[in-house]
């Protein structure tokens, strides 16, 4: 029985553009997931990276808090797991895994995560 790659993960994951930094000592990128979970995400940057590229992350996650929208800056590290050129457009579709993350902040990734697919599930009902 083959399990489609979905299936084999184990944390929830959303299709949503943060805003995310990504530096190594050898250079910083500004770009945006493409999805996102407590594990990881998925994004598309300027230059193809190499598997297991030990790199610096930040993420700029909206939090709801009572009636406002904060940002809570998510600081972590990861490696990049898989690095493909994008069909038919520039950029390197980029696969990373969070290494080492805070409990707090994969918490906080975990909430957010759970208030978006609540949306989605009461807007589709």
């Amino acid at each position: 029985m083959i399990m489609s790659s979905s299936e084999r993960r184990k944390d929830p994951r959303v299709d949503n553009n943060i805003p995310l930094k990504i530096s190594s000592e050898d250079f910083d990128i500004v770009t945006e997931s493409k999805n996102l979970s407590c594990s990881g995400a998925y994004c598309l940057v300027d230059k193809p990276m190499e598997p297991m590229t030990k790199l610096k992350i930040q993420l700029l996650l909206p939090m709801k808090q009572k009636n406002k929208t904060i940002v809570k800056k998510i600081s972590c590290c990861g490696v990049v797991v898989r690095s493909q050129p994008q069909e038919g457009e520039k950029g390197f579709r980029t696969a990373i895994y969070f290494n080492d993350i805070k409990d707090k902040d994969k918490k906080f990734i975990s909430q957010y995560i759970d208030v978006i697919l609540k949306n989605k599930i009461s807007l589709s009902n």
